[in-house]
């Protein structure tokens, strides 16, 4: 997940074909794995915090273009036990087609 803390900024999220959204101070941005995402430009003030789920301390970024072995890691990222910024009542989890 992203959090902006400052600013703005338009980021394309989806790779090169994606959606160029603008985010915002108080925004939350809650990405599937696997998902691109670029800054397109900012403010100067423009400050994110990003967050994993618990247990997941190393992140594997990647720039290329997936081949099968980058598809299986991201398919074994697990979902969330819960919706990061609304807890266990939260809409994200069904959302993504999790029961609970």
């Amino acid at each position: 997940m992203l959090g902006v803390v400052a600013g703005h900024a338009d980021v394309l999220f989806g790779g090169p074909a994606g959606e160029l959204l603008r985010v915002e101070a108080g925004d939350v941005v809650v990405l599937p794995a696997g998902t691109g995402h670029c800054n397109k430009g900012a403010s100067a003030d423009f400050q994110v915090v990003g967050g994993y789920p618990a247990g997941q301390e190393n992140w594997d970024l990647q720039r290329e273009k997936p081949d099968e072995r980058i598809l299986e890691n991201i398919r074994t990222v697990p979902l969330p036990d819960q919706d990061p910024v609304y807890g266990s009542d939260g809409p994200l989890l069904e959302l993504w087609g999790k029961q609970s």
